[in-house]
Order: C-alpha cells, then structure tokens, then sequence
C-alpha cells in the first residue's frame, strides 16, 4: 500500500477551508477585531457616516444672560475643535477620529496642553496606545493614563466615552456585537474566496457510457482548467456527455441568508434606517437618524467638553453646545409652522421664538392681538399697528395716532361729533 495520502484536490481544499471558516465563526467564540469589521460594508458605511455628520458640526461656547443664551466668540478653546487642534489635525479630523474611536475603540482620548490655566492645543491620541493604572476601590475611583509608559492625571486628557461604567474606558459596538459582527465578516470571506475560485458552479457530469479513468481525468482536468484560467472559458462535452447543476449547500444557502439580513442588524445596532445608507432615505428617515443616532452622541461629546476643557471657575456659568441648525435645516418648515401658531395665539412672544432659534434678542416684548394686525406692550399698555404705522395707547381709550391712523381716527370722530 502507498504509504503517502494523496494531494488534495486545491479547489476542494480552498472551499472546505472557506465552509469551515463560516462555520467557525457562527459556533466558536474567537473574537473579531475592530479592523476586519471596518471590512464589513454596511458596519464602515454606518461608522463612516456618523463621523462625517459629527465631525462638520461646530461646536460653540455659551453663557446664560438675563435667561438668554448668549454666544461668546474669539476663545481659543473653540477655534482648537472646530478649525485647527495646534497639533497635526484640523478641527473636522480631529472630531472624526475621536468619534471613530468613541464608536469602535475602547473611547476618544486626546492630551490638553495647557500653558498656566490656558488651553494652547489639543492632541489626538490613538486609543490604542492608551492605558490606565487603578485602584480597586469600587465607589471612591482613582486612575491614572498611561501613555507609552508615562503617566498623565486625568484632568490632562479629553475623554469621551460609550457606555463607560468606570470614567475611563468605554464599550465599543464591536465589542458588544462580536457574534454577529463575526459571522458578518466570515460570510464575507466567504464570498471572497468563492470569487478568487471563480464562482465554480458544483454539479455532475452524467454519461451514456461507462468512461475510461483516462477519460475521466480528462473531464476534470478540462473543468478546473476553465474556472483556474481566464483564457478558457469552454469546456466540449462529447455526445453522450450532459452537466447537471447540484444544489447549493447548506452552507451557502446561510450565507445568502446571512447577506439579507447582515445589513439591516447592522444598522439597527446603530439606530440608522438602512435608506439612508443607500442614499434613499424620506425626510422622516434623516430626522430620526439626526435625533436617535447623531444627538446622543453630540451630547456625550459636549459633556466631556464642559467637563475636562471648562475651568472650575467657569463651569455653571458659560458652556459648550453643539450648533446642529445648519444640519435641521430639512425640518425648518415644520418648525416655523409651529412658532406661527404660538406667536399668532399669544403664548410665545418674538424673543422667546428668536431664543430658541439661537437668535439675538430685538427687545421687544410685545404681545400679538390680532392676525399680524396690532402688537402691544404690556407695561405702558402701548398698541402699535404696523401695517398703519400707527399707535396708540389703551389708557386713552385706544386712540390711534399715526400718519394712516391718525387721519381715520379723526375723521371717525368727526363723523361721530357730527351726528
């Protein structure tokens, strides 16, 4: 007997080893990195799409004056995230990087430099390359971040983290989804190396005739042939010859099911609508995807802003806030509908309306009493109509003046003093 077991045929051992690598992933616990699921289309389309819509959204510095939101221009610490870090990244990739990290890492860091008490720029560190050192104390927590070995105090580092349980390191998707992402991604070299075989159809070769083993090698060496080499793209069957076409296997059929269904769990872990994906999306779908994905995420980041970049000084009186209006804009219609009916009923005056909108305040605080016909002002009891340019004042029994009004006023009144 031959002492040797035969070589085994290349094209059965390549999809063997692809079955048994969807098969892997779907039983075993062996854990996806977050690179090979950056592989995964629908998972980078849904990361790459978060950071692109965060990352063009500025963010500003507010203080509260006379209960209005009041914008503070020319700090520093504004023209560090939104435009240039004073590092190597501009304000929009400084803010991509962070949220990819907060989205797929273990959380966003990047080194504070300070000069005295004053923030000079902002530095951008891998989350890779960060560590900590803490203590075991469950309630009073205490750590430190390492950086290639050099320990830095917490208050020198911007951190922005998910799900965080203890302040200094977050949970990723990746790390909350590692079944599901896995067999995503083995479903993908899956079709990865059915591709490099050349899709090769299984099947059987029915005969009429018994064929000799010369004959039969033949067969097989001219079918491997046709899908091994681009330029044979026929294979002759004689008379008696006919190709029947086998069944997909189970494990195909998986993987077709798995492609169905992969991109809709995807992003549903990221709460986006798959139309917006693929570019299809209603207005309803962007305003979800604005409220359910993008502010949470927003709010986190302002959260960590005020926290590690506001003086203790400062904090309770100005703020950060992201200026999301430019990205709403699709809703304004809507929005202004509403102010209309407020104004136009008298529960909300035109400073009220301009605040909410992060508009200046025109000081006036008049109440509508009519259809954009007369405004009035509460603590003189003043009416003013501005389609006459006319006022008047209710102590004086609501006589108007003005240069239409005042002429109908009294040629009213003459009518009247005549009868």
């Amino acid at each position: 007997m031959w002492p040797f077991r035969m070589r085994a045929d290349p094209e059965e051992k390549t999809e063997q080893a692809a079955e048994d690598s969807l098969l892997s992933a779907m039983l075993s616990d062996e854990q996806i990195t977050a690179e090979q699921a950056m592989n995964i289309p629908a998972f980078a389309g849904c990361v790459n799409l978060i950071c692109d819509a965060v990352s063009v959204i500025p963010i500003k510095l507010y203080r509260i004056e006379n209960g209005r939101k009041t914008e503070i221009e020319g700090d520093k610490r504004v023209s560090l995230i939104n435009q240039d870090t004073g590092d190597t990244l501009s304000g929009v990739q400084f803010k991509r990087a962070m949220v990819r990290d907060y989205l797929i890492g273990k959380g966003a860091y990047a080194f504070i430099q300070r000069v005295g008490s004053q923030v000079e720029s902002l530095h951008y560190v891998d989350n890779a390359e960060v560590s900590f050192m803490y203590s075991a104390d469950p309630i009073f927590k205490d750590y430190d971040i390492l950086v290639q070995g050099i320990s830095y105090a917490p208050y020198e580092f911007l951190k922005i983290l998910r799900n965080s349980k203890n302040g200094w390191s977050g949970r990723s998707i990746v790390e909350e989804n590692r079944q599901m992402l896995s067999v995503a991604y083995y479903s993908l070299l899956y079709e990865k190396i059915l591709v490099k075989t050349g899709g090769n159809k299984k099947g059987f070769i029915k005969s009429e005739n018994v064929l000799t083993d010369k004959a039969v090698k033949m067969l097989k060496d001219a079918w491997r042939r046709l899908y091994q080499n681009n330029t044979e793209n026929v294979v002759v069957l004689n008379k008696g010859l006919d190709f029947k076409e086998s069944s997909n296997t189970s494990v195909e059929m998986q993987l077709n099911e798995n492609k169905r269904t992969n991109a809709e769990a995807i992003c549903n872990i990221f709460k986006i609508s798959p139309n917006v994906l693929t570019g299809n999306a209603t207005e309803a779908d962007k305003i979800a995807f604005f409220e359910n994905c993008i502010n949470p995420i927003l709010e986190e980041c302002v959260c960590s802003l005020n926290r590690d970049l506001l003086k203790e000084t400062e904090k309770g009186q100005i703020f950060f806030a992201a200026d999301s209006s430019e990205q709403t804009k699709g809703d304004i219609e809507k929005r202004y509908k509403a102010y209309e009916i407020a104004g136009r009923n008298g529960f909300m005056q035109i400073d009220e309306i301009r605040f909410r909108e992060n508009l200046p305040p025109l000081n006036l605080d008049f109440v509508k009493l009519g259809l954009q016909d007369v405004l009035y002002y509460p603590k003189t009891q003043d009416i003013f109509i501005p389609n006459m340019n006319s006022s008047g004042n209710l102590r004086d029994g609501g006589a108007v003046q003005g240069a239409a009004g005042s002429g109908n006023a009294e040629g009213k009144k003459g009518e009247k003093n005549e009868g």
